[in-house]
């Protein structure tokens, strides 16, 4: 019985041999002559083939005979799922915003925080015109990429490239686009890149390429303006990590818990459902040598998020701050020059051009240091001057990180938790994600094995700065001396690059009944085995929580007490939709609220506003956000304006106490000033939309799509639900009308014994952007249902699929 479908794949592989043929030369000439011959080496590569059986909701099965072959089949399955999509990104990667959308348009932000085209153009046309990215191609692994995932990548870029030259684009958002053209292998790789760096040079792109040395009198030490304000500094750094656009939930369970001793794994994470920071879903198989489900960025070859027959991983956004600052102190004759122990330094003055939609071609110089670019921005992601005297430079580690995807293809190879350490201490390639995983031998994993500036807590004191000696321990950013030789970051023995942290400092819990993480740091990733002794930049101890972490610790660890645990467990606990929040401050809401006199409360336009049935309502709601819950859409607009009214410190009666973290602080401030005004504010809100304060939740949080309202369960970060979803209020249209980040790729992973892993999964905005795809909201509808997807991993159950595609796909 076993036998048949092995001798099926095996048989579709061979017909891999047969096909032939290649991209026809009009693909390369339609390119920009500095990619030709990086296009004419791939082509010389030709006649690559892959077998995809698509299953239930779009989730093709790609087989393949090597490496090369399997990125070829990935990049034709993504390009038929998301052509749009990775087309934008490739612009965006290639510095060809302005080119082709206007330069003052705004950036759709999936691959960094620019603000405009122009200014995404810039730093990406930089990194271009210096060959950053081949210069990192090219070191020898682990350093540098493997064979095996530089052949990825070449495949991939076949394969997206043979599906554009075979097929015809049928999503509106970019049919006819002369922007959507072939890509080389580097252009995958740069994407790889722009995702390593996210979080340090990413995230500060306006801030880079606006960065100008002073002039005039400033330049001369007059007027030069005052210095960085730490406050603010500190600010921008805490909401650069608590962006809600990138989070996550997962938890690992121990065999110790579990119902037959094996590990259990249940990962949610939090991503943008739009753009180019989407997941997309398949199963890759090379017979014999790899066999891997899961979810992959999109642009990327592997998978990014995922499980095997022997292991299961997810990730989670973890508070390490990425980068760091060195105050430069500049040379007073030329600001364009500093001082390193004395001696004076030029920085390297980068000019960059960029074309223009119908206008001249722009260019800008950015400044570089041995440290790495100059960062100055009046309103950037980073407030910080550049005077006659003083600069900062940003060094951020990841932009020597080219190693993102061999770290998960070391996951998808797996054989135990054991072999994702190995993994990650091999090529230290995750940039500012955590790790979670279990394993059919009943292991669980968490670690913050990720890229950091090895920023020791002693070397932030002895090379510090005044504005660092605040930024440090509130935030974990170190702002060093830069102008001392003896600050420099040093090197660990065991670190695959110089300048950051080693394997053997990351913070690591084995084995622990459960580890979960919910975007706080390591420290109560169990909380009866806290993990302590980490440097602050990895993130800090005994501070207070958030409600999702709170909550997700409540339930997790009641989960692990009860024991006997099943895949069943992990989908109830998925969308048990319960606030935290209300559980929290509902009682206490719905009790002050009734003894407002009169049943009226003032709201901030000084009226007087009728709260009586708001009161009912609240008491009688059942502290979830199901799309049948009655009172959570109240509680929800409710908390939101109690949040911005009522400062944290403010909002609860018992504070925080590191010696009960989960459980403080607590018991509602209903005396503070802004409490009623929310109230009365959240009441005159639904009433004026016309949504009645006892509505179900799925009448006003929804998606459209095609024309169809599909109700959304979930809440907000704010309220600390599990199912986070933050959508967008537009009270004329109805409630909460869209989705802007949330729930994303979800998987609950176990094992029976068994050859095949047993997993449930939901990719919840679907795979495909395109509304002509029968995949655009396929998998939304299970989601708003509360219904999982039963995986097909082994050859019986993909080839007993009722809705079995077989595409053999090849280039010509």
């Amino acid at each position: 019985m076993r036998t048949r479908p092995r001798r099926l794949v095996v048989a579709a592989v061979a017909l891999l041999a047969t096909t032939a043929g290649l991209l026809p030369a009009a693909a390369a000439e339609r390119q920009d002559p500095q990619d030709r011959q990086d296009r004419q080496e791939q082509l010389s590569h030709g006649g690559l083939s892959a077998v995809v059986r698509y299953t239930e909701y779009g989730i093709p099965h790609i087989v393949a005979k090597d490496y090369k072959s399997l990125g070829f089949g990935t990049g034709w399955a993504q390009a038929a799922d998301q052509v749009c999509t990775l087309a934008d990104g490739f612009v965006t990667v290639r510095g060809e915003r302005s080119r082709f959308f206007g330069p003052d348009a705004a950036s759709d932000f999936s691959l960094s925080s620019a603000t405009r085209n122009l200014s995404s153009d810039l730093y990406f046309r930089g990194v271009r015109q210096t060959r950053t990215v081949e210069k990192l191609f090219a070191e020898p692994a682990p350093r540098g990429p493997s064979r095996q995932v530089k052949d990825l990548m070449r495949g991939y870029a076949a394969g997206y490239n043979a599906w554009l030259e075979q097929k015809r684009i049928t999503d509106p958002a970019c049919r006819g686009a002369d922007w959507v053209r072939p890509v080389t292998q580097m252009d995958v790789a740069a994407r790889f890149y722009a995702i390593a760096v996210l979080g340090g040079q990413g995230g500060a792109v306006d801030d880079i390429t606006a960065a100008q040395p002073p002039t005039g009198s400033a330049a001369r030490g007059k007027g030069s303006g005052a210095g960085p304000d730490a406050d603010t500094l500190i600010q921008a750094v805490r909401e650069r990590t608590a962006d809600a656009d990138m989070g996550s939930n997962a938890v690992a369970f121990s065999g110790d818990t579990t119902a037959d001793g094996r590990g259990l794994l249940l990962g949610n994470p939090h991503y943008p459902w739009h753009g180019g920071r989407r997941f997309w879903q398949a199963q890759q198989t090379i017979p014999g040598e790899l066999n891997v489900a899961g979810a992959s960025l999109l642009g990327s070859p592997t998978i990014s998020i995922g499980y095997n027959p022997h292991v299961a991983w997810s990730h989670t956004v973890s508070t390490g701050v990425p980068f760091n600052l060195h105050r430069l102190t500049l040379d007073a004759a030329d600001p364009t020059a500093y001082l390193v122990d004395g001696r004076r330094e030029r920085m390297t003055k980068r000019t960059v051009t960029v074309a223009v939609k119908d206008g001249a071609p722009v260019t800008r110089t950015q400044w570089w240091t041995r440290y790495g670019p100059v960062v100055a921005s009046a309103d950037g992601e980073l407030p910080l001057p550049w005077t006659a005297t003083t600069a900062y430079a940003l060094n951020d580690p990841n932009a020597a990180n080219l190693r993102f995807g061999d770290t998960s293809l070391g996951f998808s190879k797996a054989r135990g938790t054991a072999d994702v350490l190995a993994s990650l201490a091999r090529h230290q390639g995750l940039p500012w994600v955590n790790t979670i995983a279990a394993d059919s031998s009943g292991h669980s994993l968490y670690t913050q094995s990720q890229v950091l500036p090895r920023i020791t807590d002693d070397l932030a004191a002895r090379c510090s700065t005044d504005l660092g000696k605040a930024t440090y321990p509130a935030a974990g950013l170190a702002v060093l001396d830069g102008a001392r030789g003896d600050c420099a970051l040093g090197r660990d023995s065991d670190a695959v690059q110089p300048g950051i942290f080693g394997p053997a400092r990351m913070p690591t819990l084995k084995d622990a009944p459960y580890a979960e993480n919910s975007n706080d740091s390591a420290w109560l990733a169990n909380a009866d085995r806290p993990l302590t002794g980490y440097e602050r930049i990895f993130g800090n101890i005994g501070s207070q929580r958030s409600l999702r972490t709170r909550g997700a610790i409540e339930d997790v660890a009641a989960l692990a007490e009860r024991g006997g645990l099943t895949v069943r467990d992990l989908e109830r606990q998925q969308f048990t939709n319960r606030v935290p929040a209300a559980d929290l401050a509902g009682a206490d809401t719905a009790k002050a609220c009734a003894a407002l006199p009169g049943g009226t409360a003032t709201g901030t336009d000084g009226g007087a506003v009728d709260v009586a049935e708001a009161c009912s309502v609240l008491a009688s709601w059942d502290h979830t956000m199901n799309t049948d819950s009655r009172g959570a859409l109240l509680f929800d607009r409710f908390w939101r304006k109690l949040a911005a009214k009522v400062p944290a410190a403010q909002r609860w009666k018992v504070p925080f106490s590191a010696a009960d973290p989960v459980r403080t602080p607590n018991t509602l401030n209903t005396d503070a000033p802004g409490f009623a005004t929310a109230l009365a504010d959240a009441v005159t809100e639904l009433r004026a939309a016309g949504i009645a304060l006892d509505s179900r939740l799925g009448e006003h949080q929804f998606v459209v799509r095609n024309g169809r309202r599909i109700p959304v369960p979930g809440g907000t970060e704010g309220m600390g639900v599990w199912n986070k979803v933050e959508p967008v209020w537009n009270a004329a249209q109805g409630g909460y009308t869209e989705v802007s980040t949330g729930s994303s790729h979800i998987q609950a992973v176990g094992w029976d014994g068994g050859r095949c892993p047993v997993a449930r999964t939901l990719l919840t905005y679907s795979q495909s952007s395109n509304p002509n795809s029968p995949h655009f909201s396929d998998q939304t509808r299970p989601f708003s249902g509360e219904k999982w997807v039963t995986a097909r991993f082994c050859e019986k159950d993909i080839l007993s699929s009722p809705a079995l595609k077989i595409v053999r796909v090849r280039e010509r």
